[in-house]
């Protein structure tokens, strides 16, 4: 939703909640949460951690 030419906050954050009501609610997630992160290897004894 544009809402910059709006210049009253109080309108704008209005129509915005008035915008978030109507929007279907989001699905729930299929996959846990980070499970796509890049995973860290962890080093061995004695080598200096990574920075």
């Amino acid at each position: 939703m544009d809402t910059r030419k709006i210049k009253d906050r109080a309108e704008r954050k209005r129509l915005k909640r008035e915008a978030r009501k109507k929007r279907p609610p989001k699905p729930k997630q299929t996959e846990p949460r980070g499970s796509r992160k890049p995973k860290v290897k962890k080093k061995g004894s004695g080598v200096p951690p990574r920075r």
